[in-house]
């Protein structure tokens, strides 16, 4: 399957996934069971940029966020979210996010808001071959961390 096709077929997807009825929000182990060792391919709200990263074992997420191809992110689960830092621990910036399932619809909530982030859904492996582009960072787990965020991994 051509990237091009999968992300065409997303669209698709998720309008026969927003059908499912029950939702399901995921605690940290929950999110780190779906998400490592699979890409999550979805589009953000409001811009409907796409991003498409997949989740390597040891933190590093390999891929792209609204088109820009990643070349220093990770990731990481608190008990209740997932986190995305992007640079050196001087600039970082972090993300976190709530995930809530439905089906195969995963909704992408920011934290603490609450509002929607972005819709996705869970791609097996690697189907873009990210793993095979350079991704030679490392993911040193620090995200507390972040300047001007030292609370943010605590609940």
């Amino acid at each position: 399957m051509t990237r091009l096709a999968g992300i065409a077929g997303f669209a698709f997807g998720l309008l026969a996934a927003s059908q499912a009825p029950a939702v399901e929000r995921l605690s940290g182990d929950q999110i780190r069971r779906l998400f490592e060792g699979n890409t999550v391919s979805g589009r953000y709200s409001g811009s409907n940029l796409l991003f498409s990263e997949y989740h390597h074992a040891d933190g590093r997420a390999s891929g792209h966020n609204r088109h820009l191809t990643n070349t220093d992110a990770c990731w990481t689960t608190t008990p209740d979210a997932v986190c995305y830092y992007y640079g050196p621990q001087e600039k970082r910036r972090t993300y976190c996010f709530t995930i809530e399932t439905s089906g195969d619809l995963i909704v992408i909530r920011n934290r603490p808001s609450g509002r929607i982030n972005g819709l996705a859904r869970i791609e097996k492996g690697d189907p873009y071959n990210y793993t095979a582009k350079k991704s030679d960072w490392v993911c040193d787990g620090l995200i507390s961390q972040v300047p001007g965020r030292s609370k943010l991994a605590r609940r």
